[in-house]
């Protein structure tokens, strides 16, 4: 062994045994933290302070768990003195800081390793040769099922700097991937690291071409804000937002891996569930309904309901009869109504002022204030409850959407008489109870409670594949995100919905956030070259300007045939992909899954759907949006396009779910949009 490999190999060691040594580091934490959990309740003052302790410890307990076949560290920074100067070095000068998913020290409290959100781990991302931020040496780490195999170093002091050529950064990219969808805190780019450590007040739209890593970016910037701003998110809340139930299961591990546990995700559809789902719109009338104009419509119906007082009122108090005139509550709603609060608020701003009346005549006539109990009396008595129900009715969201549905847009200012027919009930059922309400209903219904209500609003909200998100389901989530931020990911070139968005303008206004800001992410680092080059071709027939994916993967295989039976061919293929690393998913026109499932099963290969943890997966391709697979089998893209009037951009986003290789199976021709394809 030369002089040369002796020092890798010794130096290897060390950080072998810092990672060991790491490791146990990290047990004892976790060992401490159950201690204090199980002694809690005796430590605790009372009930609820043992229940809030045992809450936190119990939540401690479980972001110190250790995944073995994760690196507990991936990146070390070596801070100089000399070549770098103190000034740039500041407080580290000469000291060595280990990179890694959390943060862990020793028993005395000193750093073992820090966690990547830390403020001095941003070195770690952002330092280069020509801004070395007082790094001298940035070292990467290879690992092989949690084992550290190798490293590689960068000395930034001289200039030397590997970016992408990183042969251990391109391997943890290309590495295979079987199962939900992992972190990428060691390979975060330094333009995916500015957008992951934005400001919380800040909300942004990041417009991501297919493989930039648009979703990981709005994962690990809501890790980044929880780790920043912990107690305010604490309070408020974080919510992800996903296109469907399949999209989060893949990424249901990511969070979790980096110690956040207390993180809502959720679909559109799961926020705004209130009434079973039993109807099924025309798609004329679901396209009417996701307008915002929808808004404006259940906003007047709703105003219509509150009426000028006409007649003043006598309230009966014992001896005495209290008496409110017509003007002075004609001025009590008209206040209230220019102050525009929620339907239902506005109801008992009216009671309280009322009863505000009230207890002014009551105070001159005793000279006393009255007490509780007498507001309470008087806020219930006839007189005045027959006023309110007069003048400012109550109302829920299902009674105001089946008026409204039963008769929209009266005056039909609004919407045409097309559209109104569309949307209007042929045959009204009796009761709201017992309408069949519809999905687009339910987006009609969470914008009719939030009219009569307020909602919680998050801390932050992260939506993903946004581009698909209606008018009515932006506003849905911009309830939600009133006094928070957002982080909105997405792809105009991948939207398939009736109402798929063409200018992010326009859907962050509908956001509540008009002036948050666009960010084009437009490199590659997960679809390979030969893929993008392919969906590229449909790009001029999609309707949206976007620019062209570009990548940096040269490694990445395609395959384009011509078949003579779609299902024999796709269980051959499946059989070939197997024999490589990583997951396969066969995604095809969502009337074929059965048919290519069987064949599959009657072939003896193991397949799931995309709930299902198997390694090969037949997805519908409606569900493909935002997930990938190393090896993608798609089975005849004409069927897919013909499937739907946006069939051509869902073509699009089938064909960029492959990380590694691709095979494109066909028996018809080939969309025109594709062009002719060769070797």
């Amino acid at each position: 062994m030369t002089l040369h490999a002796l020092e890798l190999e010794t130096e290897l060691s060390n950080e072998r045994a810092h990672l060991t040594a790491s490791r146990a580091a990290l047990r004892r934490m976790r060992e401490h933290a159950e201690a204090l959990f199980a002694t809690g309740q005796d430590v605790a003052g009372d009930a609820y302070s043992a229940e809030t302790l045992g809450r936190t410890l119990h939540r401690r307990v479980a972001e110190l768990a250790d995944n073995p076949n994760t690196p507990l560290f991936f990146g070390r920074l070596d801070f100089g003195i000399s070549a770098t100067g103190p000034d740039e070095a500041g407080d580290h000068a000469d000291q060595r800081y280990h990179v890694g998913r959390r943060h862990v020290t020793d028993d005395a409290g000193e750093p073992m390793v820090l966690d990547w959100r830390a403020p001095i781990s941003r070195s770690f991302y952002r330092a280069s040769a020509s801004d070395p931020q007082g790094v001298s040496v940035r070292r990467r780490f290879g690992f092989s099922a949690g084992e550290l195999t190798s490293f590689e170093d960068e000395h930034l002091d001289r200039g030397e700097e590997l970016g992408t050529s990183s042969r251990i950064l391109t391997a943890e990219i290309e590495r295979p991937r079987v199962g939900p969808m992992r972190d990428i805190v060691a390979t975060i780019q330094p333009e995916q690291d500015e957008l992951v450590r934005a400001d919380l007040d800040e909300s942004i739209c990041v417009q991501g071409a297919p493989g930039t890593g648009k979703t990981a970016v709005g994962l690990h910037r809501a890790a980044y804000l929880l780790y920043l701003h912990r107690e305010r998110l604490k309070r408020a809340g974080v919510l992800i937002v996903g296109p469907n139930r399949a999209f989060l299961h893949y990424i249901a591990a990511v969070l979790p891996a980096l110690g956040e546990l207390d993180v809502r995700q959720a679909t559109v559809d799961d926020l705004i569930a209130r009434v079973p789902i039993r109807g099924v719109d025309e798609p004329a009338a679901a396209t009417v309904k996701q307008d915002a104009r929808m808004a404006a419509i259940l906003a007047r119906a709703l105003n219509r309901r509150i009426r000028k007082p006409t007649e003043p009122i006598m309230v009966s108090d014992g001896s005495y009869r209290w008496r409110i005139s017509a003007d002075a509550l004609r001025r009590v709603v008209d206040e209230v109504r220019r102050e525009a609060p929620p339907f239902g608020i506005g109801r008992d701003r009216v009671r309280a002022r009322v009863i505000a009346l009230l207890i002014r005549q009551a105070e001159y006539a005793s000279g006393e204030s009255p007490s509780e109990a007498w507001q309470r009396r008087m806020g219930k008595a006839k007189p005045v409850a027959e006023f309110l129900d007069a003048v400012w009715p109550a109302t829920t969201a299902e009674q105001l959407v089946f008026d409204v549905l039963c008769d929209p847009d009266p005056d039909g200012q609004l919407l045409t008489e097309a559209e109104r027919d569309a949307i209007r009930w042929t045959k009204p059922p009796k009761t709201p109870k017992s309408a069949r309400w519809s999905a687009a209903d339910a987006v009609l219904l969470d914008e009719a409670a939030g009219l009569i209500d307020r909602v919680p609003s998050f801390g932050h909200v992260v939506i993903d594949e946004a581009q698909d998100l209606s008018p009515m389901q932006c506003r849905a989530i911009a309830r939600r995100s009133e006094h928070g931020s957002i982080t909105l990911l997405g792809d105009l070139a991948q939207g398939t919905a009736p109402w798929a968005a063409r200018d992010w303008r326009d859907t962050l206004a509908h956001l509540g956030k008009p002036n948050a800001r666009v960010v084009p992410l437009r490199t590659g680092f997960r679809v390979p070259e030969v893929v993008l080059e392919l969906a590229n071709r449909l790009l001029p027939a999609l309707g949206v300007d976007v620019p062209e994916a570009v990548s940096l993967r040269r490694d990445g295989a395609l395959r384009v045939r011509e078949v003579a039976d779609l299902a024999t061919a796709t269980v051959a293929a499946v059989r070939e992909a197997c024999e490589f690393d990583g997951s396969v998913g066969v995604i095809a026109a969502d009337a074929a899954v059965p048919h290519l499932t069987a064949a599959l099963t009657a072939a003896g290969v193991a397949a799931g759907g995309p709930d299902d943890d198997e390694r090969v997966t037949v997805m519908p391709a409606t569900l493909a949006k935002g997930l990938e697979y190393d090896h993608v089998i798609v089975v005849e893209p004409a069927d897919i396009v013909a499937a739907e009037p946006h069939g051509l951009n869902r073509l699009y986003v089938v064909l960029t779910r492959a990380v590694s290789r691709l095979d494109v199976l066909h028996h018809a021709p080939l969309p025109s949009a594709v062009g002719a394809w060769g070797p």
